[in-house]
């Protein structure tokens, strides 16, 4: 890997005037100004170029960035040997063909279920949006119940049955119970009441709310990210995720797990070959296809062939004119044999530095006298201002500083840094990064620390 020049200082004021003017051609087209209003934050920075572990925005700036578009980039931007692999389908004339099958959805499934033993039997997406929307479609399918468990503080994507607030205030989903459940606070407009009422929240971590809901006869699947990695990195405590399969075994429910954002970056058969554990359904995104656009649902085989059962009345729906598209899937067979290749080395280097990281904040926060935790799996990592890592929501918003976690990131991304400017975002390291990146970050961090 070549070393990038180190990140030049980007202005203290926020966005500059190039960034600003295209923010102002995008809202006077764009509805809301973003094609994504989960980008939707200040600085408004926009970024025209990217490479390796860089971002470039349109003033010139130069930043390192730890953000990675939520988390895809687990090779870092434009890697040359995936970008290769989308020319060279190009090339060979691939295209989307509508009709029958494919090589090369053939070896794509071929390469997921080498990768996770849990995957009988797969089907390509888009977005990991689509895949959990099949996964609830399937298990409502499998189990002929309505009713679905979603977990405080996860997100699962942007359908109705989970566009529900992440983050929510204290003071609308009053304190922390066990047993006991959570009001569904929709994310958008426009989600019918009954669909809400087909939804049950429970804090992570917390089996003895799920064994009740399961208990009613009327849960047809606990769909939930093994990692929460949508308020930072919440880790299961031990126990849990095993619990949660135990659970579901007994009552006849699905067990899905969401690893849109662990599946990959994790490890190359996702976080729950970490854990051990084989989960009903599982979906995926992100980083299998290295920021290319592509979901993946799979799981066992007699509830994956409900998408092709023999009696209509059973028979699920699964259709996308751009499912399994020849570029995105180009892009995930190059990722998933980069991830094979020299028996781990990709995770190895992840996992180096990212102790570097985890190492050198620890030493800068203890030396400041500010209290802190750090948790980590592997590349991806959060700053909790807290003396421990956070179980479940409730306690990252009782415990964690929020406004301090939100001070530095907005005083690194004025030097340089960019880490996503709102409080408990993952940050997340690429194979594109280096020591050196590091290095430049802790120094940048401490220089922060003491500004603020």
């Amino acid at each position: 890997m070549t070393t990038p020049s180190p990140a030049r200082t980007a202005p203290s004021s926020g966005a500059g005037a190039a960034s600003q003017a295209l923010a102002k051609r995008a809202s006077a087209c764009i509805a809301g100004g973003v094609v994504s209003l989960n980008r939707k934050v200040e600085p408004s920075i926009a970024f025209v170029r990217a490479q390796g572990s860089r971002l470039y925005d349109a003033d010139g700036n130069e930043y390192i960035d730890y953000h990675g578009a939520f988390a895809p980039y687990l090779l870092g931007h434009n890697d040359p040997e995936i970008n290769a692999a989308v020319v060279a389908a190009i090339s060979a004339d691939h295209s989307l063909m509508g009709s029958g099958t494919t090589p090369w959805e053939v070896e794509l499934a071929e390469a997921l279920r080498a990768a996770v033993p849990s995957l009988e039997l797969v089907q390509i997406t888009n977005t990991g949006s689509e895949a959990t929307a099949h996964a609830i479609r399937l298990a409502r399918a499998w189990t002929g119940r309505d009713d679905i468990i979603l977990t405080l503080g996860g997100y699962n994507g942007a359908h109705n049955d989970v566009a529900r607030t992440v983050s929510p205030a204290l003071a609308d989903i009053g304190p922390r119970v066990s047993p006991g459940e959570y009001p569904f606070l929709p994310l958008s407009a426009g989600i019918p009441r009954e669909v809400m009422q087909r939804v049950h929240i429970v804090n992570f971590n917390d089996l003895p709310s799920v064994e009740r809901l399961l208990a009613t006869g009327r849960i047809a699947c606990v769909l939930t990210e093994p990692v929460l990695q949508n308020i930072g990195v919440v880790p299961p405590l031990p126990g849990y995720l095993q619990g949660l399969r135990d659970a579901c075994t007994r009552h006849g429910t699905v067990l899905a797990f969401d690893e849109v954002k662990t599946g990959f970056r994790s490890a190359l058969g996702g976080y729950q070959s970490l854990a051990g554990l084989r989960p009903d359904l599982s979906v995926f995104g992100k980083a299998v296809a290295n920021g290319y656009p592509l979901g993946v649902i799979g799981g066992r085989a007699d509830i994956m062939g409900l998408f092709d059962a023999a009696d209509p009345k059973r028979r699920v729906l699964v259709a996308g004119t751009y499912n399994a598209h020849p570029l995105a899937s180009a892009a995930a067979i190059a990722t998933l044999a980069r991830l094979r290749r020299g028996d781990g080395e990709v995770y190895r280097h992840l996992e180096t530095l990212g102790r570097e990281l985890e190492s050198g904040m620890s030493g800068i926060f203890s030396d400041a006298g500010i209290t802190s935790s750090i948790s980590r799996i592997g590349s991806a990592f959060c700053v909790y201002f807290c003396d421990h890592v956070p179980v479940d929501w409730h306690d990252v918003a009782t415990n964690h500083d929020q406004d301090l976690d939100r001070r530095l990131r907005r005083a690194l991304i004025d030097r340089g840094i960019y880490l996503f400017p709102l409080p408990c975002k993952q940050g997340s390291i690429s194979y594109a990064h280096t020591s050196e990146d590091i290095a430049r970050t802790l120094e940048t961090t401490r220089a922060a620390i003491k500004a603020l």
